[in-house]
């Protein structure tokens, strides 16, 4: 039985670094067995359906099919739909008015517990975050753009591989999806 995923590509087609066009993105994925591949926006949000459920061998095969194909080393974490449901619903920011300010940087691994102590002790003007196993919820007063509390910092302190995606987004990968 087929399941629908969705793949988050890191730091492709961010300010011009490791160009891909989505139709070729989604060419090449088709040809390497995903079914109904669909992007959302060019920032490396992908929605198929795989009769492999093995969330690994999919993460590896997506990254060296992209590696392959585009010559382009790319963090890849693979999710389903409920994943990103349990992720929306567990956001501790909820009663905050200013969803476009809140960000959610997804982890491949949960960090270790003293690593997240030590984080936790970090502050940071205009920014608060709660840590999760699967999640650091990011809310940003002023603009992320600008933020200190950023992915590469959080990947760097929590020794964790992660991608960050805007309110937005997640609740639009969520409506792609089956919730399967």
């Amino acid at each position: 039985m087929k399941k629908t995923f969705i793949a988050l590509l890191r730091g492709i087609n961010v300010s011009g670094q490791k160009k891909i066009k989505m139709a070729e993105l989604r060419e090449t994925l088709t040809q390497s067995g995903l079914e109904n591949v669909q992007t959302y926006i060019q920032s490396g949000n992908i929605i198929f359906e795989s009769g492999i459920t093995e969330v690994s061998t999919l993460e590896h095969t997506i990254h060296e099919v992209i590696a392959k194909d585009f010559g382009f080393n790319v963090p890849t974490l693979v999710v389903s739909g409920n994943d990103i449901k349990r992720v929306l619903e567990d956001n501790p920011f909820t009663e905050k008015e200013e969803e476009n300010r809140l960000y959610y940087v997804l982890l491949k691994q949960a960090p270790e517990k003293d690593l997240v102590a030590q984080f936790e002790e970090l502050r940071f003007v205009n920014e608060d975050f709660h840590v999760t196993e699967k999640c650091v919820y990011l809310m940003c007063k002023k603009r992320y753009g600008n933020a200190k509390l950023n992915n590469n910092l959080i990947e760097r302190k929590l020794k964790v591989e992660a991608t960050t995606r805007n309110q937005k987004t997640m609740q639009k990968l969520l409506d792609m999806t089956k919730n399967d």
